[in-house]
């Protein structure tokens, strides 16, 4: 039989999805691009705001229509089933199996009962999926740690995302309880993975060709305290670095107080470690920040700030941003604004808040209207857009290392990136194809920038 995937949301989730896709690849499946061609399509959930749940539902109802044709089973699993199961098995008789979060150390042996099923009543088909646990009265009662994959289903996951880069996932869960999230009450606590697992897969990866290890968790910072008593994400990076064949490394969602003196000397005096930090500050107000139960203030985001970039003057930092949390006035967006406007992040990410059920700040009085977080949020990003434009232009004429990833549309280009940009997330670097590069692809080729736009440079190979 044929399987298609749709994976939706964070870089966490598609781990998630290339787990799935390698158990049904190691039970002889096969897996296809074209839905058209799929008798069992799997989407994979992200529930974590508006967009994105309304995103996950527009996307299951299209696939449904597959159903009409070639496709016999529709499987949903991911954040939004974890976080409105019986909701979505009133609303979508159309899918055949919805699979928890909670479920995925028995994600086999659901499909198997579903695809062993003679009768396809629908009825019958509801009856595989776990009963749904009583609602508690109080939503802080709902937060536990979920089980994750089995180490070894992380092993025999299949890469989604080309040769040259892959995803390493160190924990799951997040124990911060920001009071706008509902990361905690849809994929539980913080959970460590053993050092020794996480090692093991990135020996993996390397073996497989790959360059570039990312690691990511909820917060990467939070790694290893539940096991070790102590953060080991410095160690962590360290032994990384260790692994023949990696030749670049970088970790995402660093809380800034969970980065210590240790983790800027490592990524300082590390030469496979990116010079990159991303840090999501949410906010520089000290009275939405508290608001926020987040664990910084501004001062202290202004010294970690300094003592960054006066250490690894190279750095690039990026950051992400809520506007218009409840309560936010003009005067506390103005003090974010300026705050951007002095600091000057090498990339930025601006979301408007969104309420979500279930997290305290729903409950919070003085919501901000849709369109003055709209208008906030265009504000900061057109100011981020003009300082974007002017540090790249600090590069123009400087030699850089670019991973060369792919070729443009025109087949004029190739495109890559450099080690201060994340794929999907960052800049990209255009270089023009000649004789002499023409077998730059997948390779790190030294070039020359010769000019910039809003957020890409464009160079030449030398």
């Amino acid at each position: 039989m044929n399987v298609g995937f749709v994976s939706l949301g964070c870089s966490k989730n598609l781990i998630d999805t290339e787990v799935a896709i390698g158990k049904f690849k190691k039970h002889q499946f096969c897996i296809v691009n074209n839905q058209k061609e799929a008798d069992i399509i799997v989407i994979n959930t992200c529930g974590f705001i508006e967009s994105a749940k309304e995103e996950a539902i527009h996307t299951i109802l299209e696939m449904a229509e597959y159903k009409k044709k070639r496709c016999q089973y529709l499987i949903v699993m991911g954040c939004l089933v974890q976080r409105y199961y019986q909701d979505l098995i009133k609303s979508l008789p159309e899918v055949d199996l919805f699979l928890k979060i909670e479920d995925y150390p028995k994600l086999w042996e659901k499909i198997e009962e579903l695809l062993q099923k003679e009768n396809k009543n629908r009825i019958e088909k509801q009856s595989l999926l776990p009963k749904q646990p009583k609602k508690e009265k109080d939503a802080k009662q709902k937060i536990k740690k979920l089980p994750m994959f089995q180490e070894q289903e992380y092993l025999e996951r299949t890469i989604s995302t080309g040769e040259n880069y892959a995803y390493l996932k160190i924990g799951e869960g997040c124990s911060n309880l920001c009071t706008y999230c509902a990361i905690p009450y849809i994929r539980g606590l913080f959970v460590s993975r053993p050092l020794e697992d996480i090692l093991q897969e990135a020996k993996m990866l390397a073996e497989k060709g790959i360059k570039e290890i990312i690691v990511i968790a909820q917060d990467t910072t939070k790694y290893g305290i539940d096991l070790y008593g102590k953060s080991m994400l410095a160690e962590l990076l360290q032994k990384i670095s260790q692994i023949e064949g990696i030749k670049w490394i970088r970790f995402l969602y660093s809380y800034p107080e969970g980065i210590t003196e240790e983790l800027i000397q490592t990524v300082k005096e590390n030469d496979k470690i990116c010079k990159y930090f991303d840090i999501p500050i949410q906010h520089v107000s000290n009275e939405i920040l508290k608001k926020m139960n987040r664990k910084t203030s501004k001062e202290k985001l202004t010294q970690l700030i300094e003592k960054i970039r006066n250490q690894i003057p190279e750095v690039t930092l990026r950051t992400s941003l809520i506007v218009g949390f409840p309560g936010e006035t003009q005067e506390n967006f103005d003090e974010l604004y300026e705050f951007v406007k002095k600091t000057k992040f090498d990339k930025l990410g601006v979301f408007p808040y969104s309420k979500e059920e279930n997290t305290p700040a729903a409950a919070m009085a003085n919501q901000i209207h849709y369109k003055t977080k709209k208008a906030r949020e265009r504000k900061i990003m057109t100011l981020q857009k003009d300082i974007s434009k002017v540090k790249l232009e600090e590069n123009l004429g400087k030699t850089i290392t670019v991973l060369v990833e792919a070729t443009s549309f025109d087949g004029k280009y190739f495109i890559g990136r450099t080690s201060k940009d994340v794929p999907e997330e960052d800049g990209i670097v255009y270089i023009k194809r000649n004789k002499k590069n023409e077998k730059a692809i997948n390779s790190f080729i030294e070039c020359q920038v010769t000019a910039v736009s809003d957020y890409d440079l464009i160079a030449e190979s030398l």
